[in-house]
């Protein structure tokens, strides 16, 4: 809703002081949002005033019409001399009253005007359009031709109110009775303390025999039906230059006297109106519902098939109008320019100011998809009780622009209905914000939106009609709050009772994110959404489980109408665009979601709304639900450790996606095995298999490695990229995360390095298995420090691993003898499994 500051201050006494930016920072304040302030003008410098055009001379020879004129602009240049002046527009003519720039000048955006000499004349200045003068459209694309008795000479900058400051706001499905000047006015009336001179607070007379005739078939679609009819308007009458400029500025295009009243009364009350040529229509004016089929040609020309919950206005031809969206063509005002053209101008209309069901007009737009002004009106919520006063403010200003008649016949259909009352306690706004407002305080602010209110400690509330979205006591209490100040509510964190803080597995995710951020690695938060495509990219094989997915009905994107079974695409995608953007060093983590079908597909059933569902509602519920469980994954390109002064650096590998598989187990207190393994899109040389073992069983839980070079090109992602995911819900299974103190020996350490030469098809993992095993209880850490291949020296397909062995008692220092033995434990057992011998 866009609001004229100048308008604005017709209704409410602001002070003189005060810019835009301050109403815009008390609106604010008031709950409004008050996205922007727009100043018309600003850069505006004149002189700009009106003249008379005297003379007109057409220059021959050039591509385009060119005209040299001289106007008539008294005494603004200094001489009272005619102006000549070059244009090229068309729509103007000798004796019209147009508005003129003279040299000196600045037009918005910065253009200066100087003399200067075009199309072998000297032009001394600019004939103006409203483009050109920064007013919006204007329906002509020309020349701003003014009316016959403008004063030549005048000041057009005041004329034509070019200096003005907009407020641009952005109102809410809930607050209808803001996209009026009224509404508006209201509320900066109460932010600044001021009383409000209501518009809508007109003389009306009341309902009579003779109005048009009116047939209500739909009462609960159209509650209320105000008719009025005006005649005898002049067909020469156009709409004056102060009702122009206020609808440009609030974003509306002039259309013609009738039309822009209309238009004019709807933006001031908040209430549309329709205006029908009461000549064309025929018999009774009706609402129903539309016939399934039929059909009418709206005012865009569009003809539209009706729906049968269509709410239509008719006459006894059928339908002339989309109630509440748009009328219809057969019964559309025609203007002076049609009269030119050889038709008739519309000298009697027929006013139509109704109340529209809000569920009925917003279905009907979207259905046809066609919103206009009067469907965003009444599908927030208009003020019933404004459509006599609009009706009236409309036929007063027909009769007085147009010069038309009132005729004393008034039509009005209305739905008997009681005002909405609500019992609140006083002290519930209180509640609400943990402020003390006290009753004085609550009364107070309820009665400045328009409430009356009655009662000490529970109050009876009777909601204005303006604001149907008073529904109950938290709507109350949510408006004195608003209007105490939203930036006045303290900062308390609450008190959570004992015992209900985070979950274990809560503790966990954290803990998680944590130790990857704390490991270089930044969290990166993608939608839950793939294209099947997507599994092709990875290599999945065509019965992964993976592949199996849960559909959307109503997805976002019909290029990925699918759950994610994997966080990998997300996490790859995030990492090839900022790779695209120059970040070539990336190191990415994700812990969410992913979803798989069950194998028994269950319907959810409607939960009740009026009690808490039952234990076995809830669990029915979960039961219709996929499966859910929380995975980890990371991805990484690029250098892993940057190069510099300290050292040459080295770049990202499979073994920092291993490692980082080992950060989470050691976080969820699991024992995280790795072996050699084969998976999708994993290079199948450079994969590792992540298990755990529950109940004695091994379960693999995630893949950890470089990724494949085909899915790397597939995808477009730097080489040697590598990623890791892991199922955490079955790492948090079978971990334990109570904290272990380390335990400090006060007895010496005997280590023990031991070379081992093995088949190279060996595993590292198998090997380090079989000297854990062997080696005992002694053992108290082991660690793979060398890897060594040379066919000469070792043999060829064979290779040589060198393991440091520490070996510590908690009760004595071990002798060299018992070290040793248990190390040579260790070998044995690993020639025993895996072939391993010493190496000499």
């Amino acid at each position: 809703m866009r609001v004229p500051l100048s308008w604005l201050r017709e209704y409410v006494d602001l002070p003189a002081t005060e810019t835009g930016r301050d109403v815009q920072a008390k609106l604010i304040s008031a709950g409004l949002e008050v996205e922007t302030v727009e100043h018309l003008g600003a850069d505006l410098k004149g002189p700009l005033v009106v003249g008379q055009v005297l003379t007109i001379e057409e220059l021959e020879g050039f591509k385009k019409p060119i005209r040299f004129c001289t106007v008539n602009v008294g005494q603004a240049n200094g001489t009272g001399e005619p102006q000549e002046i070059v244009c090229g527009a068309r729509n103007f003519a000798v004796g019209d009253k147009v508005v003129v720039v003279l040299p000196g000048a600045t037009l918005p955006g910065g253009f200066s005007i100087s003399a200067r000499k075009t199309y072998g004349k000297t032009s001394h200045g600019m004939i103006c359009s409203s483009d050109e003068l920064g007013m919006g459209d204007d329906g002509t694309h020309g020349i701003i031709v003014l009316p016959p008795e403008t004063e030549v000479g005048k000041d057009a900058i005041e004329l034509l109110e070019l200096v003005d400051e907009v407020l641009d706001i952005a109102v809410t499905a809930n607050r209808g009775d803001c996209l009026s000047i009224r509404g508006v006015a209201r509320e900066a009336a109460i932010a600044y303390g001021l009383p409000l001179r209501d518009p809508a607070l007109l003389d009306v007379p009341g309902p009579n025999a003779y109005g048009y005739p009116v047939k209500i078939a739909d009462p609960t679609g159209c509650d209320r039906f105000t008719a009025r009819t005006v005649t005898g308007l002049s067909a020469e009458a156009r709409s004056p230059i102060w009702l122009q400029r206020r609808l440009q500025k609030v974003g509306m295009r002039p259309i013609s006297l009738a039309v822009d009243v209309t238009n004019y009364v709807m933006m001031e009350l908040g209430q549309p109106l329709h205006a029908y040529d009461r000549s064309l229509v025929q018999g009774t004016i009706g609402v129903r519902r539309a016939q399934e089929g039929e059909k009418i040609v709206t005012l865009d020309g569009t003809e539209r098939k009706l729906h049968a919950e269509d709410l239509v206005i008719t006459d006894d031809r059928g339908p002339i109008g989309l109630a509440g969206v748009m009328g219809g063509a057969n019964t559309e005002i025609a203007d002076h320019d049609a009269a030119e053209n050889g038709g008739n101008a519309t000298s009697d209309v027929v006013i139509e100011a109704a109340h529209f069901d809000q569920v009925s007009i917003a279905r009907t737009a979207r259905r046809h998809k066609l919103s206009s002004e009067a469907s965003r009106r009444f599908e927030r919520g208009v003020d019933p009780q404004a459509a006599a006063a609009a009706a009236q403010r409309t036929v007063d200003l027909l009769v007085l622009l147009a010069g038309g008649t009132a005729e004393a016949g008034v039509t009005e259909i209305s739905a008997p209905s009681a005002p909405h009352t609500i019992r609140v306690p006083a002290d519930h706004p209180d509640k609400v914000a943990g402020v003390e407002y006290g009753r004085e305080t609550v009364v107070r602010r309820l009665q400045e939106v328009g409430c009356d209110v009655y009662g000490q400690d529970e109050l009876i509330v009777t909601v204005p009609s303006w604001r149907p979205d008073l529904d109950d006591i938290n709507d109350l209490a949510e408006e004195v709050i608003r209007l105490e100040g939203y930036e006045n509510l303290p900062s308390t964190l609450p008190r959570p009772p004992a015992g209900r803080g985070l979950t274990s597995r809560q503790r966990l995710h954290r803990r998680v994110g944590r130790a990857l951020a704390g490991a270089g690695y930044v969290e990166a938060l993608n939608y839950p959404f793939v294209g099947e495509q997507v599994f092709d990219q990875l290599g999945l094989d065509a019965d992964d489980p993976a592949r199996r997915v849960v559909k959307l009905v109503n997805p976002l994107s019909d290029e990925e109408p699918a759950l994610r079974t994997s966080l990998l695409p997300g996490l790859l995608g995030a990492l090839r665009r900022n790779d695209g953007r120059g970040a070539h060093d990336l190191a990415l983590f994700e812990t969410g979601l992913v979803f798989h079908p069950r194998d028994e597909q269950r319907v959810a059933a409607d939960l009740p709304v009026d009690r808490r569902p039952s234990e076995d509602d809830l669990a029915a519920l979960d039961a219709a639900l996929p499966d859910q469980p929380r995975h980890v994954a990371v991805v990484l390109a690029g250098a892993r450790e940057q190069a510099g002064w300290w050292g040459k650096g080295r770049p990202a590998d499979w073994a920092d996606a291993v490692e980082s598989a080992r950060t989470v187990a050691r976080e969820a207190g699991a024992e995280l095995g790795v072996r050699k393994g084969q998976y999708g899109p994993w290079h199948p040389g450079r994969c590792a298999e992540l298990f755990v073992t529950v109940d004695g069983e091994e379960r693999v839980v995630g893949h950890a490695g470089e990724l494949h070079p085909r899915v790397l090109k597939t995808l477009g992602l730097p080489a040697r990229t590598c990623a890791m995911e892991l199922d955490l819900d079955s790492v948090e299974r079978v971990g334990d995360d109570t904290p272990q103190a380390p335990g400090i020996s006060t007895f010496p350490v005997a280590t023990q390095d031991v070379a081992l030469v093995v088949e190279e098809f060996v595993p590292a993992s198998e090997v380090e298995a079989a000297l854990r095993e062997g080696a005992g209880e002694l053992l108290e850490s082991i660690r793979l420090f060398d890897v060594y291949d040379n066919a000469e020296q070792l043999g060829e397909g064979r290779k040589s691993l060198a393991y440091a062995l520490r070996f510590r008692a908690g009760d004595r220092t071990l002798t060299v003898d018992e070290a040793s033995a248990a190390r040579d434990a260790a070998v044995a057992l690993a020639g025993e499994r895996v072939g391993a011998v010493l190496r000499s």
